[in-house]
């Protein structure tokens, strides 16, 4: 798969803010689920020629998700492979289970993406796969309209960001492979010895492989937490 990518579509999540809800199985609209939006917009790219959705694990799981998936992505006549693999314990460990699946294919990058940001466009899919291959890992970023404020332990405030060097970053991430695997086995050797909670992939890179690139993220690519997200 030289020059090409794969994309991993992470729904592994319990939704628990979501009071119970599965939120990647709810419906964004009628006969569109949140998962299948999501899905549905990385099969539709011509560079993206497999896809993975990290799922719960149990039979039962898999069987919701595919109820919860366009028809088309799953005939035999479907134009790109789509494969589930189980999650695990932990979002990191969940992304590491389906990069460690990919190996077989060894794409030239990897797009990775919350199943719970259904409205993520072609533009912004193509301009990770280009920043993932140019600089080896990109994530989105959303610039603040309101200025941060880092807290102490006790509540109050310990410094004052400046909007300008801070945001908010958004999936698509996007990595160059085998390398993002490297950096998730050195994440993983590391929480054998320490108590360490990795909110994202740029994260795990940054700390075992160098920088990570920015590109504008979108207003439109909300990720669904809440339930008022959905209307």
């Amino acid at each position: 798969m030289k020059g090409q990518a794969a994309a991993v579509i992470c729904a592994a999540g319990s939704s628990r803010r979501m009071g119970g809800l599965k939120k990647e199985y709810l419906l964004l609209e009628p006969g569109l689920t949140v998962l299948g939006a999501a899905v549905k917009a990385f099969a539709a790219r011509t560079r993206i020629r497999l896809l993975v959705i990290v799922i719960p694990p149990g039979d039962e799981d898999e069987r919701l998700v595919r109820e919860c998936l366009p028809p088309e992505l799953l005939s035999a006549a479907a134009e790109k492979p789509l494969f589930f693999v189980p999650g695990g314990p932990t979002r990191r460990v969940s992304v590491h289970n389906a990069l460690s699946f990919l190996s077989t294919y060894n794409p030239s990058c990897v797009l990775i993406h919350d199943g719970a940001r259904p409205w993520v466009d072609a533009d912004l899919i193509e301009r990770t796969i280009d920043a993932a291959l140019r600089f080896g890992a990109v994530t989105p970023v959303l610039p603040l309209v309101e200025t941060p404020k880092e807290l102490d332990e006790k509540g109050f405030v310990r410094r004052h960001l400046k909007r300008a060097q801070v945001g908010t970053a958004q999936t698509p991430q996007g990595f160059a492979f085998p390398a993002i695997l490297r950096a998730h086995e050195m994440a993983a050797e590391r929480e054998i010895n320490d108590s360490i909670d990795y909110t994202d992939d740029t994260e795990v890179w940054g700390e075992f492989m160098g920088p990570v690139a920015v590109i504008p993220g979108s207003q439109a690519n909300r990720k669904i937490t809440f339930p008022g997200d959905i209307s």
